[in-house]
This record gives C-alpha cells, sequence and structure tokens, in this order.
C-alpha cells in the first residue's frame, strides 16, 4: 500500500483533475471511480506479467510518450491561460459527464509515466513476492489508490469553499501549468 501510494501522490495531471473536480464539486464520484479502476486494472495486469510484454514492445510506450507530451503541454497552456483570468471555480459554466469521462480517461492512459510506475514497476514488485503473494502486493497497491483518490477527490469537495476562490486558483492553476510543462519537456527528452 504504501509503495502504491509514494508513486501515485506526485503531483500530476491526474491528480489536479481530481482536485479540481472535487472543488468545483462536479462528477466526483466518476471521477474517482476512473482513476481507481485504471490504476486497478494497470496494477493487477503488471501483476498478471503484463510489465514484461511492455518492455518486450517499447514502441508502445514511445507512442504513449508522444501523445502524453502532447497531452500535457495542452494541458499546461490551458492553465496558463486560466492563470491569466482566474474565477472562482464555482463559477466556470459546469463540465458536461461524457467530456469529465473523456478528460478523465485521456489523463489516465495517456501518461506513459503511469504504465512505468503501475505496470512495469509495482507489477514487477509485485512479482518478486512469489505466485501467491503478488496478489496481496498488488491488492495492497491497489487500496493504496483507493485511498489516495478517495481522500483527494472528496477531501477537495468537502474544502471547496475555502479552495476556490480566484487568487488560490491563481496560484494553483500557475503551479499545474508548470508541472505539466515540465513532465511534458520530460517525456519528449525520454
Amino acid at each position: 500500500m504504501m509503495t502504491g501510494l509514494a508513486l501515485i501522490i506526485a503531483i500530476g495531471a491526474q491528480n489536479a483533475f481530481v482536485l479540481r473536480q472535487g472543488i468545483r464539486r462536479e462528477h466526483v464520484g466518476v471521477v474517482v471511480t476512473l482513476c481507481m479502476a485504471g490504476d486497478a486494472v494497470l496494477i493487477l495486469g503488471g501483476t498478471a506479467g503484463i510489465g514484461a510484454l511492455v518492455s518486450r514492445f517499447p514502441e508502445v510506450l514511445d507512442v504513449l510518450r508522444w501523445g502524453g507530451a502532447a497531452y500535457l503541454a495542452w494541458w499546461a497552456l490551458r492553465s496558463f491561460a486560466s492563470a491569466a483570468n482566474p474565477a472562482s471555480l464555482t463559477e466556470e459554466a459546469p463540465r458536461s459527464r461524457g467530456s469529465v469521462i473523456a478528460t478523465t480517461l485521456a489523463l489516465t492512459y495517456l501518461n506513459p509515466h503511469v504504465y512505468l510506475d503501475t505496470v512495469v514497476l509495482l507489477g514487477g514488485l509485485a512479482n518478486q513476492h512469489g505466485p501467491d503473494a503478488r496478489w496481496i502486493f498488488a491488492s495492497g497497491a491497489v487500496a493504496g489508490s483507493v485511498v489516495w483518490f478517495s481522500a483527494l477527490g472528496y477531501g477537495a469537495r468537502a474544502l471547496s469553499g475555502v479552495l476556490s476562490s480566484p487568487r488560490t486558483w491563481r496560484v494553483v492553476d500557475l503551479v499545474i501549468g508548470v508541472v505539466m510543462l515540465a513532465l511534458a519537456v520530460n517525456l519528449v527528452r525520454g
């Protein structure tokens, strides 16, 4: 559980989106559920041996790397634009459920780091525990994901009054923009 938490707590596009949706009090359950399910599928897939397949065909990660870099750069530009003209998150127009689902899935599956962290690293660590104990390790990593995304999404929703001011979001959007741009550059550099 602690290994899983250590890998997913770092700020990234997915966590920023979960935080934003929690503060907006908009489709929080859908976002949290999709993030938890995505992690579970990837962690369990890595434990089942998909990590070896990904390691054998690195060109899959190259495609994800370039797609992820483009998406993260777009997300950074969007964050910088929001920081330039901040508004309370509760004043923004509501997003459709479909748009929120599509964004959540893109932020989950277009990031090649998620495959390295969940499929390769957590799957590899799980498989070091032997045929039976590997599933216990994987279950702990999945539990870490459940705890994190629930706390982040619903915690943000609970604190939405405090965190939704334009001034707070100018700072948050600037930090998110810088982090997303750094991640995009890192992906391009390999």
